[in-house]
């Protein structure tokens, strides 16, 4: 059964119909039986207004690992604020955290802060036209770069408008039709398909952008070194895009974790410990074309890129990060909140896959193997719905389709999320 809503949380809610466009800031929909009004958050926990709790597995969309209200970011957080929330002009923690990145990052030799993930995407690939001096570049179906109109093409294609390789498709109305000639779409974990791309088209591409786990579809074995090799050969720059996977597969991002340096690199969610920040990240060589002594430089500027408050919080999320065990803790909990799901799955006798890495993941309502984006058309949407929904009816709360396990998340919670799992699964046998 859908929560009980208070009057004044309905009042909100009706308030937000009026005022915002369905209703929603654009991140999060909910049907009107099942819409809230988060109030606040604590840990691994929020709260809504009418006071109904839930385990967060949301997490801000990835950034807050560390759980909502951390002593520590909220401590380092009102230490600065005596001293101004932004200056528009260097500042020390900007200075730090950038040399924190190029400790931590492989590929990190300069850093330029900005404010979003679709900045960050976005503006590397700004980066990489100037310094390739070419226009087109590549990326891979099904990925998601946030919503810059070069990023938004095959992203989400459906079934009926599926392209021939490389042609691409826009995403979403409002794009220019003139972009679909600047930009080629690969399929992810093709590595044959993507390399031919890559060698009939060498001398038109500026960068190759990917997420190198698309998604929440892992690499496959050899793919991300394919493409690493064929760009290389070139010389057009690889753009990891680590917005999500960034601190979260590893300390040091994707590329840690899988052994596959790009040459630039975006970063947010968990860089700005839950303030906007985000970050453009790579090569000296190519990341000095933003240097504004030099001629023909990248313009690049933002009123609160390198924010100190921002700023601030990212290095105070870094520090706790960097603690003794953390990441193996973390990730044990994680691993064993998706076995778990999978093992009530498979006792189920449910046909799903589930895909991603230990610490975000999520359900495919299908009996075929996840491994790109057209295989993830095959998943149903009916069971996905109705298993989203029993988990908030039981005070969990995930995206679609992400669940983002975080530091924050503690035996109790895997308990909890366990027996929310039992009942949706329940639900959704015979479906």
């Amino acid at each position: 059964m859908p929560k009980k809503r208070t009057q004044e949380e309905k009042a909100l809610l009706e308030k937000a119909r009026r005022y915002l466009p369905g209703g929603t800031m654009g991140n999060v929909y909910s049907p009107d039986e099942n819409a809230f009004v988060i109030k606040r958050g604590r840990g691994s926990r929020v709260w809504d207004v009418s006071g109904n709790e839930y385990i967060d597995y949301l997490l801000g969309s990835g950034p807050m690992v560390l759980g909502h209200a951390h002593p520590a970011v909220n401590e380092a957080v009102r230490d600065y604020l005596d001293r101004g929330t932004t200056y528009f002009a260097q500042n020390e923690p900007a200075i730090l955290l950038a040399e924190e990145i190029v400790r931590a990052v492989p590929c990190a030799e300069r850093v330029r802060f900005t404010t979003s993930g679709t900045d960050a995407c976005f503006q590397c690939l700004r980066l990489a036209r100037a310094f390739r001096k070419r226009e087109k570049i590549l990326k891979f179906e099904g990925g998601y770069h946030g919503s810059s109109d070069y990023a938004m093409m095959s992203t989400t294609p459906a079934l009926s408008a599926l392209q021939e390789f490389p042609r691409a498709t826009r995403s979403t109305p409002g794009i220019p039709t003139a972009l679909e000639e600047l930009v080629l779409v690969a399929p992810f974990n093709d590595a044959k398909t993507t390399v031919s791309i890559i060698e009939r088209h060498h001398d038109e591409l500026a960068a190759v952008i990917m997420e190198p786990l698309q998604r929440l579809i892992p690499p496959a074995p050899g793919f991300l070194q394919a493409v690493r090799d064929a760009t290389a050969r070139f010389g057009i720059p690889l753009v990891f895009d680590e917005v999500v996977t960034g601190f979260r597969l590893a300390y040091g991002g994707a590329q840690e974790r899988y052994g596959v340096v790009p040459d630039l690199a975006a970063f947010g969610k968990i860089v700005g410990g839950g303030f906007p920040l985000a970050a453009i990240v790579g090569r000296a060589e190519v990341m000095d074309m933003y240097d504004p002594s030099r001629q023909g430089y990248v313009n690049q500027v933002g009123t609160l890129s390198g924010n100190p408050i921002a700023a601030v919080a990212g290095l105070a999320t870094l520090a706790e990060l960097r603690k003794e065990g953390v990441y193996q803790r973390w990730h044990a909990t994680a691993h064993t909140l998706r076995q778990t799901l999978e093992r009530l799955l498979r006792e189920a006798e449910i046909p799903a896959q589930v895909v991603g890495d230990d610490t975000v993941f999520d359900v495919y309502f299908t009996d075929r193997p996840i491994t790109d984006y057209r295989s993830t058309l095959s998943a149903r949407k009916e069971p996905m719905d109705v298993f989203n929904r029993v988990l908030l009816e039981n005070g969990v709360l995930k995206g679609s389709p992400k669940i983002y396990v975080g530091v924050c998340h503690t035996p109790e919670d895997v308990t909890q999320t366990t027996a929310a799992f039992r009942k949706a699964v329940e639900r959704v046998v015979g479906m």
